[in-house]
């Protein structure tokens, strides 16, 4: 890049993602030397941002925190995604950050080009989200996230403190690996250093997240599954305080064919039927996943889920009253 104007902004653009970028890789980026390439990082400076730099064969440069927030640069697919994000955060999905998403959005789309306004506003416009199952509001602090994003993408190490359902408490040390949103909730797949083994863990449980700049190595889930199914798993699972187990008319064999790991987990009994243990937080929901199966079964406990499941059956009898009169 001749320009040199341009090129300190493209070179804004790529130290303000959460990495630290080699001269050699800046300098490809920008078809340029790395002398160059540190020419313009004290030009940087200079106007005010503060650019970190480590030295060795692992160094680099990345953008650090500094007095005030430098401007963004984004390109055009990069605004139109915080653009619908902020649109998404400001009906609610977070805790506590819907009026600060508005006075985002709105300082957003009063710069955007009007060719990037036009298509934020033609998403908006045709796309709907379902109303929340669940009353209770989401518990997420915007603030947790952000960090455990962040350290999500650096593979840095992070240490918090994290409350268990029986309100126990104890200080986690892990890698964070990426944070799932499953319904109102959020949860972080992260690799637990002191039990040397992967965890699933509920957001908003989490507290006083610490980065502790040291990064991890790179790390696979086991069996190369990704973070939305193992999540899935860990919470059909280990997760929840209501558990309930039913008996599926049919050996676990065949079940295995019909019943997902986010259902719950399988036990067999004998040649003709076997057991699902799922749990969950709620009975509403634990209701909901198990109108979900696809063959017979008898509740065995908890008793207070057949209440759910009866005017579940109640509302679907009265739906279908019309169709099935003489």
């Amino acid at each position: 890049m001749r320009d040199p104007s341009g090129r300190l902004l493209r070179l804004l653009s790529l130290l303000q993602t959460p990495r630290e970028w080699s001269g050699a890789e800046l300098g490809d980026r920008l078809g340029v030397t790395a002398r160059t390439i540190r020419r313009d990082v004290d030009r940087l400076r200079e106007l005010g941002y503060p650019v970190h730099a480590t030295h060795g064969n692992t160094g680099g440069y990345r953008l650090t925190a500094g007095a005030a927030m430098p401007p963004l640069v984004l390109d055009d697919d990069e605004a139109i995604a915080i653009a619908i994000g902020l649109r998404t955060a400001a009906a609610g999905a977070v805790t506590g950050i819907e009026d600060t998403s508005l006075r985002a959005l709105a300082k957003l789309e009063q710069v955007l080009p009007h060719r990037l306004r036009s298509r934020v506003a033609a998403l908006s416009a045709a796309a709907v989200s379902l109303p929340p199952q669940d009353a209770a509001p989401p518990a997420a602090d915007p603030g947790v996230l952000a960090q455990l994003a962040a350290a999500c993408v650096t593979r840095e190490k992070v240490r918090f403190t994290y409350t268990a359902a029986a309100g126990r408490e104890t200080r986690r040390h892990a890698q964070p690996h990426r944070l799932v949103a499953a319904g109102r909730r959020w949860y972080l797949v992260a690799y637990d250093e002191d039990r040397a083994d992967w965890r699933t863990f509920r957001a908003d449980r989490i507290t006083g997240p610490h980065r502790t700049g040291v990064r991890g190595p790179e790390r696979e889930l086991p069996g190369g599954a990704d973070a939305v199914t193992w999540a899935m798993d860990a919470l059909a699972g280990g997760s929840g305080t209501i558990r309930a187990r039913l008996r599926l008319h049919l050996p676990a064999e065949e079940a295995a064919q019909h019943v997902t790991a986010w259902q719950g987990v399988l036990e067999p009994v004998d040649d003709r039927t076997c057991l699902l243990h799922t749990q969950s937080d709620s009975l509403r929901f634990l209701a909901y996943r198990v109108t979900l199966l696809t063959v017979d079964y008898t509740l065995l406990d908890p008793p207070e889920l057949a209440d759910h499941l009866a005017a579940i059956a109640t509302r679907a009898t009265r739906a279908i009253r019309l169709f099935t009169r003489p």
